[in-house]
């Protein structure tokens, strides 16, 4: 049943034992009836093999030995819980939960979360926002303690202020939270009537969030101390922000980078001159076209881009050009373009030109095959 050679030492068995009991305990095998029976079947074998007589009578006489009261004990029916008591700590610590030897106190407020939207400018500025939070707070009533004025909590009766119980099981005896006290090892006798005994109540508090420059979506600000109350005196949780950044209707944002579309005119873009671009400060950039600009061409402006988080300096602002088709011509706008178009040649239009030739090579190539 436990795996290990005639041969074995104390320690191979105890470890053997150990392994196999927590494989078949019925606490992890809650209703499986086979589990059940492996698990009195290990017990009986660690029974037998940690007693020096009957391991013994066991080698010589094998399993007929405990037969009809023989091998000199008190056999598999009249198991001695005593041959247990060495290896109790090791195996239920990992089942049930370490012994603290002491309570455990009042438990930790939960912590909270909270969803804050800002807009790029703010993200490029950086902020101080004031923020709403429902939540728990400490009773000013009772100040957190739980009980009435004048009155403090006691020590649990139930756990004698240990915060954990001891509970027959077969022949085991297990040690559990005390379900008193819920481990805290004190109870309230005579409770705040403002809070119910639980020393906090439901509220919202007004906070300031210190919002840094150059945050990006996504980003989560811990506040510590700022979650929900612990109950009767515990330490409070934390309150952790998620920062969301709106979506800009210039900009599109990577990183500390920055990236917006310019339309110009097609005389600009064929000509040259001078546009103005935006800035996320509110500000103006002039940037310089070259005769001759096609639309997707990428213009870079140094240090005009995003604050950094926690560092000097700036990201730059990229300005792609869109070249605009003119619409709602005039006949005299019209008779012009016209003129342009027959005065022009291939070298006004290389792109084009080039690609119509490849074009007629290849329907050339369809028709020779």
């Amino acid at each position: 049943m436990l795996g290990v050679d005639r041969g074995a030492d104390d320690a191979a068995i105890k470890t053997a034992f150990r392994k196999a009991a927590m494989q078949y305990h019925p606490d992890r095998n809650q209703g499986d009836a086979a589990a059940e029976q492996k698990f009195k079947e290990v017990n009986e074998a660690y029974e037998c093999l940690s007693d020096p007589q009957k391991r013994a009578a066991y080698d010589r006489y094998g399993h007929a030995a405990f037969k009809n009261g023989q091998g000199g004990g008190a056999g598999f029916n009249g198991f001695d819980a005593s041959a247990f008591s060495d290896v109790f700590e090791d195996l239920f610590s990992d089942i049930m939960g370490a012994r603290s030897g002491r309570a455990r106190g009042p438990g930790r407020g939960a912590d909270l979360k909270y969803a804050l939207e800002i807009s790029l400018e703010e993200a490029f500025h950086g902020k101080k926002a004031s923020i709403t939070v429902p939540g728990s707070v400490a009773c000013e009533t009772c100040e957190g303690s739980g009980a009435k004025k004048g009155s403090g909590p006691t020590a649990c009766g139930t756990c004698r202020g240990a915060g954990r119980v001891r509970v027959q099981q077969g022949f085991f005896t297990l040690e559990r939270t005390c379900p008193q006290c819920g481990g805290e090892g004190r109870v309230i006798a005579d409770p705040c009537d403002d809070c119910g005994g639980q020393g906090r109540v439901r509220r919202e508090r007004t906070l300031m969030v210190d919002v840094p420059a150059g945050i990006e979506a996504g980003t989560r600000i811990r506040l510590a101390g700022e979650g929900e109350a612990g109950p009767r005196g515990g330490p409070e949780g934390d309150l952790y922000i998620f920062v969301d950044v709106k979506k800009h209707d210039l900009f599109e944002r990577d990183g500390a980078d920055l990236y917006c579309t310019a339309p110009i005119p097609m005389t600009t873009a064929a000509l040259g001159g001078e546009v103005e671009g935006p800035t996320i400060e509110g500000g103006r950039v002039s940037i310089s076209i070259p005769d001759g600009t096609q639309t997707g061409r990428r213009f870079r402006v140094r240090g005009k881009g995003m604050s950094r988080l926690n560092q000097k300096g700036r990201g730059d602002m990229f300005v792609q050009i869109e070249v605009e088709t003119p619409v709602n011509l005039t006949a005299r706008q019209k008779e012009l373009l016209k003129e342009f178009c027959e005065a022009g040649g291939d070298d006004c239009n290389p792109s084009s030109t080039g690609f119509f030739k490849r074009v007629k090579k290849f329907w050339d190539g369809l028709a020779s095959e």
